[in-house]
């Protein structure tokens, strides 16, 4: 089992300023995900769609949160 940094859990805030701050999806950014939210990437990406559907993540950052939503939704699409 991977073993992460010790690290608070990130918050819907820090979900998404990370994501506006790394929009595009690359082996560095899985990279940083672990190194800066302390979390695995698949983790990662669950908490983000969950946060974007959230009314907390649409008040904090209403184009990222968007965005997200818009993706994960072309996904299932495709």
């Amino acid at each position: 089992m991977a073993s992460w940094p010790a690290m608070p859990a990130p918050t819907p805030a820090d979900l998404l300023d990370f994501e506006r701050a790394h929009p595009r999806h690359n082996g560095s950014k899985e990279e940083k995900i672990i190194r800066e939210l302390g979390i695995g990437p698949a983790r990662y990406y669950q908490l983000l769609a969950r946060v974007a559907a959230s009314p907390e993540g649409m008040q904090h950052d209403p184009l990222t949160a968007r965005r997200v939503r818009e993706r994960g939704s072309r996904r299932l699409v495709a």
